[in-house]
């Protein structure tokens, strides 16, 4: 069985743990400046939309470099947006990620984009849930927030997931949120909604 745990920071020989302390932990943010992350769909035809977005806000890096020490390792990199994909793009799906990058990188903002023609626009969450029981015979009805499991209207899925992340306790209230839609064959991003705190 070959040993991953040499590629682990807590195993090297000059990790210190109270590094990481909420105390005293300032994130990775020297070595990567993130400050954005962009919650979008895996769709491969909307692949642009981090790009797009940090062209919106026109002080964001993407996708960045890799930052090498002298001996050719990658110690960082430049890229200031971060990425998140899932199924229609939506926040629910996120939060574990939103709750991990802002201790690591300190987050200042979170963008929802949902995008045209998503497939998830194409059923609804009874479809879904049926569909998956007729299937595989499992009940996943309670897995989900049935709001977050498909996309019925644009406007109201965007706001539900703004105001989802608003509401949860994984996303600190400091963070400005904003939702998108990206329309995939003009490339055209339009801001729907911006919740930024007081």
């Amino acid at each position: 069985m070959t040993n991953y745990s040499q590629f682990e920071f807590r195993t090297q020989p000059w990790f210190d743990q109270s590094w990481f302390d909420r105390s005293n932990f300032q994130g990775f943010s020297k070595l990567i400046p993130m400050k954005t992350i962009v919650i979008h769909c895996f769709d491969p035809r909307a692949s642009e939309i981090p790009q797009a977005v940090a062209d919106y806000f026109g002080d964001e890096v993407y996708p960045g470099e890799n930052v090498l020490d002298e001996a050719g390792n990658r110690i960082g990199n430049t890229r200031t947006l971060f990425a998140v994909s899932n199924a229609g793009g939506r926040a629910l799906s996120a939060l574990q990620s939103v709750a991990t990058m802002d201790y690591l990188f300190q987050v200042q903002n979170v963008v929802v984009v949902h995008h045209s023609f998503c497939g998830a626009t194409a059923f609804t969450p009874e479809i879904l849930i049926g569909e998956f029981h007729e299937h595989h015979h499992a009940d996943i009805s309670k897995l989900f927030d049935r709001d977050s499991l498909a996309i019925s209207h644009f406007e109201e899925s965007i706001k539900h997931d703004v105001e989802l992340l608003r509401a949860s306790p994984a996303v600190p209230k400091h963070v400005k949120l904003y939702g998108f839609f990206y329309e995939i064959n003009s490339g055209e991003l339009t801001e729907v909604v911006r919740n930024i705190p007081a």
